[in-house]
């Protein structure tokens, strides 16, 4: 088969996509109308390619060429002017270009550096962090614009219903979407996603992962994901984890959760410290990118609707980070009480957030603000938050001579719109 007979199937890829439903997406590109490179990162399947595709058809300019080097006829060129040659053939020879999952391109910064210098506008995805930020800024230093895309957000599941939903439904529709995850092609094509989610991410594993850094110790690898997917929101060490797991020593294991992190399967939080030394030697908290990975792979992780819920929350926070907008963290003190999230904005702790499924327990209720209040005096933070399942109230708190107004927000209303809260 040649390039152009390649180019010709991707296009009618390409045209059964633009045919598909779409869910609008609460981000837009950025750089858009601008000369610059535009960047879409994001894990695989997350809706990069489709919000890229369906941005690029929306618009005004002109049509735009694609390639999907997520196939090996065309990484295992020697000429990478075949490429431009093929896409120019079929697609007459278009000036704006959708580059996907380029990092499987060999030097692929190179081309596009080329590309770019030509006149080309260009939107590329990829679905490798470190590789993609390490090699953009070395190369394309100032003259690319990134955008994340994660699975759907709450806020654009509830878009799948094509009516507004009670308060009542979208609890309802909080406790589905904890569970099964915000993966795309499941939620809109209508199929069940465990098995889907199960075989994404051990295709991540094995073809982001162990093949690409070419990992000897497979176990070792498989080990430590089921263990993190099974111990979202908790504490770890290195060290804890080599001892958990098969792995022979604390820099394998954090070279491999480096991996992990880096194909975006799970991400870490520091605890907050105004000193950097003590942010680098306390445990990090691990969570994952997407609960529906923990119903579809966790060894008997227990129905603990708390733990769902505060990933649920370190996502849409952990997003935030990622836009560059905010930076967070957890806190803790000597005596091990715990706020779930500190928010920090150019230095300054902007907000504390606690999240809880249930607020019944008068015990679980006093260690929550409890805690709130002392990160409140400590971090001179008086925006105190609460996220659980129900409750919407503000009220005055006391411990101790200890005051602060607390917030309690419905969890499903804060992850809607978690950036105004």
């Amino acid at each position: 088969m040649t390039v152009r007979d390649i180019i010709l199937v991707q296009q009618r890829d390409l045209q059964k996509a633009l045919a598909e439903t779409y869910i609008e997406r609460e981000t837009s590109i950025a750089g858009s109308g601008t000369p610059l490179i535009k960047v879409i990162i994001g894990p695989r399947r997350a809706g990069k390619s489709f919000f890229a595709i369906h941005h690029l058809a929306g618009s005004d300019s002109r049509a735009f060429g694609y390639v999907n080097f997520d196939d090996e006829r065309l990484t295992g060129l020697a000429d990478y002017d075949e490429i431009v040659a093929a896409v120019d053939s079929v697609y007459n020879k278009p000036k704006a270009l959708l580059l996907d999952e380029i990092q499987n391109l060999p030097q692929w910064e190179l081309f596009v550096n080329r590309l770019a210098r030509q006149g080309y506008d260009l939107v590329i995805t990829g679905s490798n962090s470190n590789l993609l930020s390490a090699e953009l800024s070395t190369h394309l230093t100032g003259r690319y614009l990134q955008t994340v895309i994660l699975p759907f957000s709450f806020g654009e599941y509830l878009r799948l219903t094509p009516h507004e939903l009670t308060t009542q439904e979208k609890v309802s529709a909080l406790t589905e979407y904890a569970e099964g995850g915000g993966y795309p092609e499941p939620l809109v094509k209508k199929f069940p996603s465990r098995e889907y989610l199960a075989t994404l991410f051990d295709s991540i594993v094995y073809k982001d992962i162990v093949k690409r850094f070419r990992i000897r110790s497979v176990q070792g690898i498989e080990d430590l994901s089921l263990y993190l997917l099974s111990n979202i929101a908790s504490e770890y060490s290195y060290g804890s984890l080599a001892r958990v797991t098969r792995s022979k020593s604390a820099m394998t294991v954090q070279k491999y959760l480096g991996y992990l992190e880096e194909a975006f399967l799970f991400f870490s939080l520091s605890r907050f410290s105004f000193k950097v030394r003590e942010q680098v030697a306390a445990n990090k908290k691990i969570y994952c990118t997407d609960t529906g990975f923990v119903a579809a792979k966790a060894f008997r992780f227990s129905e603990n609707r708390g733990k769902l819920y505060e990933n649920l929350v370190a996502i849409a926070l952990w997003k935030l980070r990622l836009q560059g907008s905010a930076s967070v963290f957890y806190w803790k003190n000597a005596r091990q009480e715990e706020v779930d999230f500190v928010m920090q904005q150019d230095g300054r702790v902007t907000a504390l957030i606690q999240v809880c499924a249930d607020l019944q327990d008068e015990k679980t209720r006093s260690r929550e603000v409890r805690a709130l209040l002392k990160a409140s005096r400590e971090l001179h933070c008086d925006n105190l938050v609460i996220l659980s399942e129900r409750e919407e109230k503000t009220e005055t708190a006391e411990w101790f001579g200890m005051q602060g107004m607390v917030r309690y927000v419905p969890l499903w209303k804060w992850l809607e719109r978690p950036e105004a809260g």
